[in-house]
This record gives structure tokens, sequence and C-alpha cells, in this order.
């Protein structure tokens, strides 16, 4: 009985034993830490990896994260200096610095940053209109983190970013900054398609002015070329009348030829002819009962059908101005007129 009994009672001191050593062993890991309690009052932070403590006199809180820390809050409504009620939704980026601090000098500092997030974003934002606080994220941010920054310090809290994921207008206002976009839109659009007929004006006139100027150019060519054309004839005309040195029985007939012509005009009214217009008809008989000399144009001989047909048409030509002479004399039309004798060159 008294074996089993010091056996029981060496399980008991070893078990004991036992957990005391663990109790005296505490491991802490990486970015972590722990504040350590001795009779009730802070002793050490016990830090990353193997610590011992005093059992049953040493007592050792939670572990306390120092890695950098996201928090999101809920949406928090805000007025605007216009009076306007906005939700804004914001995150938050910390981290713990001083474990003690964190632990002592504040009860939870995730409520009190949280907190004190929704005063400074309500302070901030009150003093803005709805239009200034929707362009304006990062002076908001940085307004932010700077009241943050300065008043988690104490602490031993770091706040690193402040970001605002969401700003949320009433439904009135968003129906109006939607029917706003839709104008501003429609006005855009409006000016592109005026513009773009505006070009399409310009660039169709350009067009019809290059056209109107190449077509200048070619009537002013074509009107050159055809003047140089007429240029050119006449001087072909006139030298080759010069080269068969025409004499005055071959003008007077001529003349002659264009009689029946201005008779037969309806404005004709009036007409001048010379006075030796008899002795020109005589000098013209004369010519085609003589034998004239041959010309360079009349080297090869005409047949006698030829000479009788041309004689003939002559003779009717003659007597065709004649008579349109005696005619115009009989209706007033013709009054002789005092040319010199000298018959035309």
């Amino acid at each position: 009985m008294e074996t089993s009994a010091f056996v029981i009672a060496g399980l008991i001191v070893a078990l004991f034993a036992v957990f005391t050593v663990m109790r005296a062993v505490r491991i802490v890991p990486q970015a972590r830490a722990r504040n350590v309690e001795r009779l009730g009052r802070y002793h050490r932070t016990l830090n990353p990896g193997l610590n011992l403590v005093i059992p049953y006199i040493d007592r050792v809180h939670p572990v306390i994260d120092l890695r950098e820390q996201v928090v999101s809050f809920k949406p928090q409504p805000v007025i605007t200096e216009d009076n306007l009620v906005v939700e804004i939704d914001t995150v938050l980026y910390f981290q713990v610095t001083d474990p003690r601090a964190a632990f002592y000098e504040i009860a939870n500092f995730l409520q009190a940053v949280e907190q004190l997030t929704v005063t400074t974003l309500r302070n901030v934002v009150g003093s803005m209109d709805l239009e200034k606080t929707l362009t304006s994220r990062d002076t908001i941010n940085s307004q932010l983190r700077g009241v943050l920054d300065e008043a988690t310090g104490k602490w031993g809290l770091r706040v690193n970013r402040v970001e605002i994921k969401a700003i949320d207008p009433p439904q009135s206002i968003k129906d109006a900054m939607q029917k706003q976009m839709r104008a501003e839109r429609d006005k855009r659009a409006a000016i592109l398609g005026a513009e773009g007929q505006r070009q399409s004006q310009i660039l169709t006139a350009e067009g019809d002015k290059q056209a109107a100027v190449l077509r200048a150019e070619g009537n002013r060519t074509a009107a050159i070329l055809q003047a140089e054309g007429q240029s050119r004839a006449i001087d072909e005309v006139f030298q080759a009348v010069h080269r068969n040195d025409p004499d005055p029985k071959l003008l007077a007939w001529q003349y002659l030829q264009m009689l029946p012509q201005l008779a037969q005009g309806s404005g004709s009214t009036f007409w001048v002819i010379p006075s030796e217009v008899t002795s020109a008809l005589q000098g013209v008989s004369r010519a085609f009962s003589e034998v004239l000399p041959k010309s360079p144009a009349t080297r090869e001989k005409p047949t006698d059908d030829m000479a009788a047909q041309a004689a003939n048409d002559t003779a009717q030509a003659a007597e065709a101005a004649a008579a349109a002479l005696a005619d115009a004399v009989k209706a007033d039309r013709v009054t002789p007129d005092a040319l010199p004798s000298q018959p035309p060159h």
C-alpha cells in the first residue's frame, strides 16, 4: 500500500513539474508580440522566438499582431457643406508599432480607430460641397491620414494609408448627374457633328474652287490655242494670197459674191455700195470673156466641159448680183457711195 502511494505521489509530482516547465517556456511567432505581467504589473514584452517566464507569477497576455492590417469600415452617412447626405465607405491600413501602448493605452484600439475615422471624415467632408467631395478624394485621404496618424501615435499605432472606396450621393442626385452627363454627351455629339459638317463644306468648297480654277485655266489654254490656230490660218491665207498675187478683177468678183448675202439680212434696211459697181460688173464680164494667164494653182489644164461649166456659173452669178442690185435700188434700200475710184486691193 505504501509503495503504491509513493508511486502515485511521484506521478503527480512529475506531472506538475512537466506542467510547470511547459508554462515557463513560451514561443512567440515572427511579427508577433506578447505582454508579460508579473504580479499584476507590466514586466516586459516577449519577442519572437523562445522565451522563459516564471510560472504562476508571470502572466502572459494574448498575441498582438505587428503586421500591417487592413480594416474596411461600413459606409457612414456624412453631410456635405451644401446639406446633402452622402454615404462614404473607407478602408484603413495601420500597423502596431508599440505592443505595450496598444494593450495598455487603449482598451480596443480597432474600435477607437473606426470611431476616430468617422469623426474626422465628417469634419473634413463637412467643409466641402458635393462636387468638390466627388473630385477631391486624394485631398480627403491625405487629411484623414494626417489626423489619424497624429491621434493614434500615443496608442502605439501607425496609420499608413486611408482610402475612400465609394462615395454614394442620394438617388435623386444620381439621377440629376446622369441627366447632366447625358446632356454633356449630346452637346459634344452635336458639336462634333457640326464640326464634321463644317469640314465637309470647307473641303467641298475648296474642291469646287480648284475645279473652277482648273476649268478656267483649261478654257484659257483652249482659247489661246484656238487664237493661235486662227492666227496661223489667217497668216497662211494671207501668205497664199500674196504668193498668188491676185489682181483687182478677182477682188471685185469676191465683192460681188457677198452682195446677195448682204441683201438677205433681216436688219439690212440700209446698206451702201460703191458707185463703180457697174464698172466692176463689166470688168468681171470682160475678165471671163478674155483668156487669163495660168496661175501656179491652175497649172493643170482643165477639160473643155469643166471650162464651159465654170463660165456658165460665173455668168449666172454676175446676173444674180445685177438683179439683186436692181431690186435694192427699186426698194430705196441702196444709196450710192462716193468712194474713191480706186479698186480695192
